[in-house]
């Protein structure tokens, strides 16, 4: 059997031939060279001459194929290469060269899963790897296209154009990465400028945040609450009227400055690290319900996360100005929902 194969991907005009491994009735070798030639009559005389049986056999439809694609019958090509896989399915080279003209000329899907069937064969089938990873890589499955590059390397460490594409698709995985981090940049910083004014809020909230200087909702997301409650005429039902709003955006007052805070400020260095999972510990006290006094207090000793709050013991919190019993109760009580506890005296 004779094989057809491209000496660059997805490039069907760069072809090398490589000879028969035997003949049939008529000399396929000759066929294939004045194809090559481009004695393209010359060379349909001499597929003609393969008599009775030629229609039966795979070397003479694969053989019509290459002369059909040379004159420029694509259509009439493809077909006679599926007649040829439908004689000899398992031939590689044959399914190679269908999956082949199927991908230029844009019949993806159809060229894919031939593609894939030859890149479960071991050893690898190296042309169909690369060609399959290009046309993984045009549909932005990267990671698909990456292991097909691995898969030729991992047998050929040192193939030249595997080396170089793996490359180009560390690149496109980069640039994708990129782009996608860009437009969630764009899209959040087009909810963090939207105006206060556009949300339905009661005069007095409208007019303490306007006096604020509290314009936009990425000014409210920089503000925390106890800046808020700090303002004269701003009190608990205006704070939670704000929450509410800003909770059917999944968003929380103060959210920006909490992340900036967390973001910066050093590990405490002095004690062991609280025993939790991280999306538990790192979880904002904001996210959840303290009452006015415990909250403030909290805010008051800087503390943002869950983490940050288990790494205080009973005696710190009480030492702070206006934390009582209740205050403390009320967050032992919010800690067991979490299965965590105040760090204890001794450690």
């Amino acid at each position: 059997m004779f094989g057809i194969l491209p000496t660059t991907a997805g490039n069907g005009n760069n072809i090398r031939i490589r000879a028969p491994a035997h003949r049939g009735q008529h000399d396929m070798d000759n066929v294939l060279s004045l194809i090559r030639e481009g004695k393209l009559d010359q060379a349909e005389a001499e597929l003609n001459r393969g008599g009775p049986d030629g229609p039966h056999s795979t070397q003479w439809h694969c053989g019509r194929a290459l002369l059909l694609e040379a004159k420029g019958q694509v259509d009439e090509a493809i077909e006679a290469l599926k007649a040829a896989h439908e004689l000899e399915g398992d031939n590689a080279e044959v399914t190679f060269h269908l999956a082949r003209i199927l991908d230029l000329h844009c019949e993806d899907d159809h060229s894919i899963e031939l593609y894939e069937t030859l890149a479960r064969r071991t050893p690898a089938y190296v042309n169909a790897l690369l060609n399959l990873a290009v046309i993984y890589e045009d549909y932005g499955q990267y990671h698909d296209a990456s292991t097909c590059i691995e898969r030729v390397l991992a047998e050929h460490p040192n193939h030249a154009r595997a080396r170089l594409f793996r490359k180009d698709i560390e690149s496109s995985m980069n640039m994708h990465y990129d782009e996608t981090l860009e437009r969630n940049r764009e899209k959040r910083d087009a909810i963090l400028d939207m105006p206060v004014a556009d949300f339905e809020l009661s005069v007095r909230s409208r007019n303490c945040l306007k006096k604020m200087n509290i314009h936009s909702l990425g000014d409210l997301l920089r503000t925390s609450e106890a800046e808020l409650l700090s303002y004269k005429n701003f009190g608990e039902t205006s704070l939670n009227e704000i929450k509410a709003m800003l909770k059917q955006k999944n968003l929380r007052i103060g959210q920006l400055k909490e992340e900036a805070q967390r973001s910066t400020r050093p590990v405490p260095p002095r004690h062991p690290a609280p025993l939790g999972s991280p999306e538990v510990l790192n979880k904002f006290l904001s996210e959840i319900e303290f009452s006015g006094r415990s909250r403030k207090c909290l805010q008051r000793l800087g503390l943002i996360t869950l983490g940050d709050l288990v790494m205080k013991t009973e005696a710190e919190l009480l030492a702070t100005k206006n934390f009582g019993q209740t205050s403390l109760n009320e967050v032992r009580q919010k800690l067991s929902e979490f299965s965590l506890s105040l760090r204890k005296q001794a450690d």
